[in-house]
């Protein structure tokens, strides 16, 4: 199975497992992982589960929608890596993909 890096925001890094088909919010969650609050539950209509992709990755994750954009707009914390993790659905193509979940607005 492929593995997926989860920075925390002190810095702690934990390597999981992930599972074909979910979305990386949902990996994140299903891990256990409290700081990413994800409010919204996936429907891309909030900003809580914003995380920092490794840029290696860029290229190999789906462009964002506007809605995206728009969302990671509200955050002081947004940079060239941000994204919100619901709307990078992962799969063995990402083996390996290290993110760092944002600081909370």
């Amino acid at each position: 199975m492929a593995k997926l890096t989860i920075v925390k925001r002190d810095g702690t890094e934990t390597e999981i497992e992930g599972q074909n088909g979910l979305s990386v919010m949902e990996i994140i969650r299903d891990a256990g992982f409290d700081e990413m609050l994800a409010l919204c539950g996936g429907c891309c209509s909030c900003a809580t589960c914003h995380v920092h992709v490794d840029a290696a990755f860029a290229d190999k994750i789906e462009p964002m929608s506007e809605d995206e954009n728009d969302l990671l707009d509200s955050s002081s914390h947004r940079n060239a890596e941000s994204r919100l993790s619901c709307q990078v659905h992962f799969s063995d193509a990402l083996d390996g993909l290290r993110i760092r979940i944002a600081d909370e607005d």
